[in-house]
């Protein structure tokens, strides 16, 4: 049942490329049990209202993660400059659309096996004063094995973290998916690196934190510099290109169960 919902998202995805203007990479997916202990723990690390599995579907057995990575070009548009591009404004509201058709498919099928299935947005689903979450799909993607967090708070995958994530709580039981036994950013592996936080002009990101607000205060620049687009592009991904985690994992890898 793994390989039949890794190959249903690999083949949605290649589908979804030839109607849209924005390419990915082929998708990586993971799987998490919705009874792992760090899901309670996001309480503390991520928000006190940060939601369970169970609390979208009372029999959650799994949630299932995908990480979507940007294609070349999208990435290499969005080196130059104070602010984001016009392809990567796109690419971010392609790629929500993408999770959100997906997600619905995904739950469909999961349905006509006999599952439930529940799904939380791509994005705009925090509060905008506190900027915390009820459901960090990056946090589940981590929780799940996907990843491990950089400095600059994305998840560093198989293939970077220029891309977006999603991910879908059901009832259906498959066995989770092994995490990275290491760090894979190269500054919290070994002190090295920190490009990510050079590459911050805002100066919201430094080596010893990352001011939120002072983020999303850049983001929402963004967001009144591409108004042009169908919809919010409030984005920034200055932190996610030309830095060695962009697209592949810049430490040695390792995996335990």
């Amino acid at each position: 049942m793994k390989q039949l919902i890794r190959k249903t998202i690999e083949e949605f995805t290649a589908s979804y490329a030839h109607s849209s203007d924005t390419g990915w990479e082929k998708p990586l997916v993971a799987f998490a049990s919705a009874n792992d202990p760090l899901f309670a723990k996001l309480k503390e690390l991520a928000s006190p209202t940060h939601e369970l599995p169970q609390g979208f579907l009372s029999e959650a057995r799994t949630v299932i993660t995908y990480f979507l990575p940007f294609a070349d070009q999208v990435i290499e548009n969005n080196k130059k400059g104070r602010f984001s591009s016009q392809t990567w404004g796109e690419a971010y509201i392609e790629t929500n659309k993408l999770i959100a058709d997906l997600n619905r498919y995904l739950q469909e099928k999961l349905i006509h096996q006999g599952y439930q299935a529940v799904f939380v947005p791509a994005t705009h689903n925090f509060d905008e004063k506190t900027l915390l979450s009820d459901w960090s799909h990056r946090s589940a993607a981590y929780i799940a094995g996907l990843g491990t967090f950089g400095l600059n708070h994305m998840l560093i995958t198989e293939r970077g973290c220029c891309g977006r994530i999603g991910s879908l709580v059901t009832d259906l039981e498959l066995p989770p998916t092994l995490r990275y036994k290491r760090e894979l950013c190269l500054y919290k592996n070994d002190g090295s690196c920190g490009e990510c936080a050079k590459k911050c002009f805002n100066e919201a990101l430094t080596e010893n934190n990352l001011d939120k607000h002072k983020c999303y205060e850049m983001c929402l620049a963004n967001a009144d510099r591409l108004n042009s687009l169908e919809s919010i592009a409030d984005v920034c991904g200055k932190c996610l290109v030309e830095v060695p985690c962009s697209t592949a994992i810049p430490a040695r890898e390792n995996k335990t169960g």
